[in-house]
């Protein structure tokens, strides 16, 4: 087991100190949380709502959860407490509800606008036009949400120039909506199989399971 520890430390060193590893946690247990947590560790992401607040319950409360994957409308109410990021806004009404789920709970929630780079269907997103629109109408309409930055998942390929290019797009309408927006700081992207693209690209946050956890097995 000591080879959690071993891993977030080999990102520490590897990683410019800019940049924050969310340690991507989904269907490992608990006891795997902690010892990344025992090594230093705060920063950790989930998939799964029901699956966060479960570690949420059980772990240390200075933890800073990221939800990561595509998050129901319905979920929201269940992560609102305690909910350190959103990664995965992808719409409109998706911010609607966090801002009322946020209110109700007497907090600020920080969010990310998830934007459409890859090229697949099956991956979620915006498109540039829609986050411009909400980032200029956002703060009257939702006063309990704050964006602080952009998501983005490139292609799943081995095409390497493709995914940087996919990337370097992301960067650059960062850089672009940063200029009007500077409370926009966190660009996060790059996962287990591409992250290394992703800081070379001007990425500031990375997502990453298996290379500090271990293979998954999903059941």
């Amino acid at each position: 087991m000591n080879g959690i520890a071993e891993n977030i430390n080999y990102f520490n060193e590897k990683l410019p100190q800019e940049v924050t590893l969310v340690a991507v946690s989904k269907t490992k247990p608990a006891e795997d949380v902690q010892t990344a947590y025992d090594a230093g560790h705060l920063d950790f992401g989930e998939n799964r709502v029901q699956e966060m607040v479960e570690k949420y319950e059980a772990l240390p409360k200075d933890i800073r959860w990221h939800q990561i994957g595509h998050l129901q409308k319905n979920k929201v109410k269940y992560i609102a407490p305690f909910i350190h990021l959103i990664h995965s806004v992808d719409s409109e009404s998706l911010l609607k509800e966090i801002n009322k789920q946020a209110l109700k709970q007497e907090r600020i929630i920080l969010c990310l606008l998830q934007i459409s780079i890859a090229d697949e269907e099956t991956k979620f997103g915006m498109e540039q036009e829609e986050a411009q629109r909400i980032l200029a109408t956002y703060e009257s309409n939702f006063p309990f949400v704050k964006i602080v930055g952009l998501m983005g998942m490139a292609t799943f390929t081995e095409d390497e120039s493709q995914i940087r290019n996919e990337f370097r797009t992301l960067k650059t309408f960062f850089d672009q909506l940063k200029t009007q927006n500077p409370e926009l700081k966190t660009l996060s992207m790059g996962m287990s199989g591409d992250y290394e693209i992703a800081v070379e690209e001007g990425s500031n946050m990375i997502r990453v399971g298996s290379s500090v956890f271990g293979e998954r097995n999903y059941q």
